[in-house]
C-alpha cells in the first residue's frame, strides 16, 4: 500500500526516510508529509519548551476546558508559563459555518472545526 519515502529537511537539508509505517500513520490521522527530519523536529520542540505530544492548555475551540490531551507528566500544561497568552485565529468551522477561535493559523485545504463539531468529530 505505501512504500518508503525519502524526504529533504526544510532546516538542515538532510534526507531521511518518511517509512510506510508513518505514511500509514500520518494518512490516518489526516497529517500532511513531515517537513523536517526526527532530530530537527526534536529540536524545534525542545526550543518551544515541548516534551512532546500536544502542548494544548486549557481550551476553547477544540475540544473544551479539561484538555484531552493529557494530564499526567510530559510536559501537558503544567509548570511555569511565561509565554504570556497564547495567539487565537478567528476561522469559520468546515461543518456548521460558526465563527471559531483556533490557537493555531488556518490552512486552505484543512478543516477547521468549532468546539461543538470538533467534540463530534472525534467521536
Amino acid at each position: 500500500m505505501y512504500a518508503d519515502k525519502i524526504l529533504t529537511c526544510a532546516d538542515c537539508g538532510q534526507e531521511f526516510t518518511f517509512t510506510s509505517s508513518e505514511q500509514e500513520f500520518y494518512s490516518q490521522r489526516g497529517f500532511s508529509e513531515p517537513r523536517r527530519c526526527s532530530s530537527c523536529r526534536a529540536s524545534r520542540k525542545a526550543a518551544r519548551g515541548e516534551t512532546g505530544g500536544a502542548s494544548y492548555s486549557g481550551g476553547s475551540s477544540y475540544g473544551g476546558g479539561s484538555s484531552s490531551y493529557g494530564s499526567g507528566g510530559g510536559g501537558y500544561g503544567g509548570g511555569s508559563r511565561d509565554r504570556g497568552p497564547r495567539e487565537m485565529f478567528s476561522a469559520t468551522c468546515s461543518n456548521c459555518g460558526k465563527e471559531a477561535q483556533v490557537p493555531f493559523r488556518p490552512t486552505s485545504g484543512k478543516p477547521v472545526y468549532c468546539a461543538d463539531c470538533f467534540a463530534t468529530q472525534r467521536r
